[in-house]
């Protein structure tokens, strides 16, 4: 598969971005396919006749790159001997290995030369520590997730990709789309992962992607020594994923203290790994308010800190799969200000998705397959108490409608959330 072919979501977005004079910075994990966009940007900008002489490409892993920045006066000067008539691209990948980039790049980018960055990040927590007060006002993130289930297709079978987002799909085509998500819901979306054909050479190259983050971001950037704690805590959280995270009860299963699993905890999230979500409220007397419920934005990497690779049809976690991918499809196809939150009473009725942001959808979660237009209490609990315009129960089977008081209930399977949310 030509990478050229295998285009993100995201990617016009960014690519409009160039004509900004704001820099922009792409943030993901390793191995999410960061440098090959920034490669895709760049047969962009030469298709549309800017000179290849005009681009140029830092790889901050890469020593001699990395010395290329070591004073900013010198690149300074470096940069205005190539200026010419014409706007010049500097695209800058692994941009945290710098020691302050925030200061380094204000310095540069206030001069107002003709010059474009396009920066690529492995951490949000240095990116965002190191550039957040100094690159106020001139810069716009962008997130880069693992491949979402809409990115696999275009993969795999983009005739089905358009599909998504219809109302009235054949049968054919919906257990052609199912076969895929099967695969999926296991494997997950890394892109390396994704065009491999072997069980076994994806569960290989899933090792190596969890090894070389533990090596190069946990051991090394962020310096944590317990390597064994933390695998260990990586593991007990894929087992807990959907489930209200209590650091006291983690802390004492691994014989360490609260303060080291809090700091193991934001070096996962921070390196795109997991992700939080808080509870939904509004009386704080009926509703939990703090503790949290965690995610991981990959099934695959989640699957593999299991060791647990069996057919998803077979799988005894099937709830747990499905409501993992339902979080991540929302984290990939949201806008960064529209929150993901979970709702649960003190009494335990509880609601597995609540998004907010103008109006409330609420979201369901069910691995079983429903012969008919039925909900639990919980779900119906919510929809008297907050009256959301739009919410849907996902299931293995059942396709259809109803409407209680304002809300209109969708029932569907996992992938229809598209036409859910955009159709």
């Amino acid at each position: 598969m030509d990478k050229k072919l295998v285009l993100r979501d995201k990617f016009s977005k960014i690519y409009r971005h160039l004509s900004k004079q704001e820099i922009t910075l792409i943030l993901g994990a390793r191995r999410v396919g960061k440098t090959t966009l920034l490669y895709q940007l760049k047969e962009k900008l030469l298709e549309n006749k800017v000179l290849e002489k005009n681009i140029y490409f830092l790889n901050l892993d890469l020593v001699d790159d990395l010395m290329l920045l070591k004073s900013q006066s010198e690149f300074i000067d470096y940069i205005k001997e190539r200026i010419s008539s014409s706007k010049i691209y500097f695209f800058i990948d692994e941009v945290q290995r710098l020691e302050n980039p925030g200061l380094f790049l204000k310095g540069i980018y206030d001069l107002n030369l003709p010059v474009k960055f396009i920066l690529t990040g492995s951490s949000s927590l240095e990116i965002r520590a190191k550039t957040q007060e100094s690159l106020a006002g001139r810069k716009r993130i962008f997130y880069l997730y693992p491949f979402s289930f809409r990115e696999y297709l275009r993969v795999q079978n983009s005739f089905l990709v358009p599909r998504l987002l219809k109302e009235k799909l054949n049968k054919i085509d919906q257990n052609e789309i199912n076969k895929y998500l099967s695969e999926f819901l296991i494997f997950g979306g890394y892109p390396e992962v994704v065009l491999l054909n072997s069980r076994q050479e994806k569960i290989k190259t899933l090792e190596e992607i969890f090894n070389s983050y533990i090596e190069k971001d946990i051991v090394g950037f962020f310096k944590i020594e317990d390597r064994v704690s933390f695998t260990k805590l990586v593991t007990i959280l894929a087992s807990q994923v959907g489930n209200l995270l209590n650091n006291n009860e983690i802390s004492g299963t691994l014989g360490i203290k609260s303060e080291t699993v809090k700091r193991y905890l934001q070096a996962l999230e921070n390196t795109f790994v997991i992700n939080t979500i808080r509870p939904f409220y509004k009386n704080v007397r009926k509703e939990l308010t703090k503790m949290p419920k965690v995610f991981f934005l990959d099934n695959g990497l989640r699957n593999f800190a299991l060791k647990r690779f069996k057919k998803f049809n077979d799988c005894q976690d099937q709830g747990q799969i499905l409501e993992n991918y339902v979080f991540s499809f929302l984290k990939k196809t949201l806008e960064t200000y529209q929150e993901i939150y979970f709702w649960r009473t003190k009494d335990r009725a509880e609601v597995d998705f609540i998004i907010e942001h103008e109006e409330l959808m609420a979201i369901e979660v069910k691995a079983s397959k429903l012969k008919k237009p039925i909900f639990g209490r919980s779900l119906g609990n919510f929809i008297r108490s907050y009256h959301p315009k739009k919410a849907f129960l996902i299931n293995l089977a059942y396709q259809g409608r109803k409407t209680i008081s304002q809300t209109k209930i969708n029932f569907g399977q996992a992938w229809e959330m598209y036409r859910f949310l955009h159709g």
